[in-house]
């Protein structure tokens, strides 16, 4: 092994290995770099792997972190402050995946590398990493998002020197990842191809489409003229782009002719691996991102191990690197990794903060907090009252709009309905459901919900939202309880124009204390808008794919169609701890 190279970061000195080669079991090697302090004292590693590039995280040593909206804030540079790695005295290997960057093999689809699983390629890189004399046999691992995904792919193989995890923002349902509610999210995009800002996946010859590799040419024509029929994506010029020319967008190509949930996700699918992982794991998510919050509590609660559950303040985006979690990182790693016994096994096991109060509640469990679902009624004149409507629909009559194609319009059509000013600190933790009774006038739309918490001045932020593509209102009977409704996502069916049906959301968890004097607001449309007080805050592409038709919505709301909010309100006790 070569020599490694000094360099400064500040005022503190870092041995760099460049171009390390780690052997895989089937013969292929990828590529890592280390950074460690620069006597030769073994210490623990924190291991990253991602498709987005080494050199790419190299830029956490020479730009400060940046915080959205800054234009230099990047959506990939997610391996961590490789400075502050290495003052803490660990050694900080950043390894690109199978097929990206300067590692050898195929990363063929999402999900796989060369038809080796993510999780056998990371056990191979982290046995390595423990094995070198600059190690001392501790392994943790270090990233968000896609990185933090890894983490789990790679607990759930059980490498013997993976000692503990701390995953910050990850991914874990992959279809939910990219179709909330069945309703296509262009994010994944931004991350795959560096649309909007971010850099994206670093591309080699051996990134592959799935699809490209299973199908013949014949049958993926078939197959792009199937997907092709959807309005929604023949009117979006860039999904027309991508299936028409597939080489070029060949990760984003896979996800977007896979619309349905099933196999083609479930198969790496970090929900299903979860309960195989007995090490130590911290999980920590914001708000403000609510389908990867959701996924977070389902692999928290189906963990075998010591295991936390922290969850951050609005808004979604962290700096890049994320220095906001760096912190808690180090206490945990400095107790599973150093042996260092700084109490941190002895505070509560769930830590959440509650938006509006600003204070954090703790418990053993999600919710941490007794809650109680009870039902907020969509009324005349924009209301929402705990008391249902007891008129009919002749007297009641429904709300509706009208939302042309954005081909041919800017706006986008908005109902709403507001409580009355709250009284009192009203307090919620959990997930909920809305209930829409409707009817359109097209075989298919999206419904798309979002909460506001109101201040009295007009000022507002997003609580939650919900999702669903009303051709995918199919419902998990095994699954759905009242307030906590699943869809399968395995089928599509079409609506009947003309008739009321009962489409079940599921509001992602939120956490919020409604204070005196403000309102909870609940916005109901097709597509999202542009620019408001939320999206401001996202990268551009952080948007959903938009409904291609003209259609009419009809929202009834009457004593024999009870649309409605089901809401996790805590319970006296809770709503004075997090008001505090």
């Amino acid at each position: 092994m070569t020599d490694p190279q000094t360099i400064r970061a500040g005022a503190q000195s870092i041995a760099v290995r460049k171009d390390l080669r780690v052997p895989m079991r089937d013969g292929v090697t990828l590529a890592a770099d280390t950074y460690s302090g620069v006597d030769d004292t073994p210490r623990p590693a924190l291991v990253a792997l991602s498709p987005y590039g080494k050199e790419l995280q190299a830029l956490a040593l020479t730009t400060p972190p940046q915080r959205r909206p800054s234009p230099m804030w990047d959506g990939c540079i997610e391996a961590g402050d490789i400075a502050r790695v290495v003052k803490e005295g660990y050694v900080h290997v950043i390894g690109d995946l199978r097929g990206s960057g300067a590692s050898e093999g195929e990363h063929i689809g999402n999900y796989n590398a060369g038809g080796v699983s993510l999780g056998q390629d990371a056990y191979d890189f982290i046995e390595w990493v423990a094995a070198q004399p600059w190690c001392d046999g501790n392994v943790g691992m270090i990233g968000i998002s896609y990185f933090g995904s890894m983490q789990v792919l790679a607990a759930a193989e059980r490498p013997p020197s993976l000692k503990a995890i701390f995953v910050s923002g990850g991914h874990y349902d992959f279809y939910e990842t990219t179709y909330h509610g069945g309703v296509m999210w262009f994010m994944p995009r931004a991350a795959r191809e560096g649309r909007g800002g971010d850099s994206g996946w670093a591309f080699t010859d051996g990134v592959k489409s799935r699809m490209l590799e299973t199908y013949s040419p014949e049958e993926i024509r078939k197959r792009v003229a199937e997907r092709l029929k959807d309005p929604d994506v023949a009117a979006w010029p860039n999904l027309v782009h991508v299936l028409n020319y597939p080489k070029n967008h060949e990760a984003w190509f896979d996800i977007v002719m896979n619309d349905l949930d099933g196999e083609w996700y479930e198969e790496r699918n970090p929900i299903t691996l979860a309960p195989n992982i007995d090490i130590p794991v911290w999980l920590q998510i914001d708000q403000g991102r609510g389908w990867t919050m959701d996924g977070t509590i389902e692999v928290y609660k189906a963990l075998k191990g010591p295991k936390k559950l922290d969850i951050g303040p609005y808004p979604p985006m962290q700096s890049r690197p994320f220095v906001e979690e760096h912190d808690k990182m180090f206490r945990w790693y400095e107790y599973w990794l150093k042996g260092v016994d700084n109490g941190i096994m002895d505070e509560p096991a769930v830590t959440v903060h509650v938006e509006g109060s600003k204070q954090y509640v703790t418990g053993a469990q999600w919710p941490p907090r007794d809650v109680e679902r009870r039902p907020l009624y969509l009324r005349p004149r924009h209301k929402l009252s705990y008391e249902p409507e007891p008129m009919g629909a002749e007297h009641a009559v429904p709300d509706g709009f009208y939302q042309a194609p954005l081909t041919v319009t800017d706006k986008v059509e908005i109902l709403s309905w507001s409580t009355k000013p709250f009284t009192e600190p009203t307090v919620m933790i959990g997930q909920g459901a809305a209930h829409l009774f409707a009817e359109i006038d097209q075989p298919d739309t999206n419904f798309i919900l979002r909460l506001w918490d109101e201040a009295p001045g007009g000022k507002r932020q997003l609580i939650t939202t919900a999702y669903l593509k009303a051709s995918h209102r199919e419902l998990d009977e095994e699954r759905t309880t009242e307030g906590d409704p699943h869809h399968p996502h395995t089928r599509a069916v079409p609506v009947e124009p003309g008739k009321i049906e009962e489409y079940v959301l599921r509001i992602y968890p939120f956490a919020a204390a409604f204070l005196p004097g403000h309102r909870l607001v609940a916005e109901l449309s097709n597509d999202e808008p542009l620019a408001d007080e939320h999206n401001a805050l996202l990268p551009p592409d952080a948007f959903h794919l938009p409904v291609g038709r003209p259609v009419t919505h009809k929202i009834y709301r009457d004593a024999a169609h009870p649309s409605r909010l089901v809401l996790p309100f805590t319970t006296t006790a809770a709503a004075t701890d997090a008001s505090r």
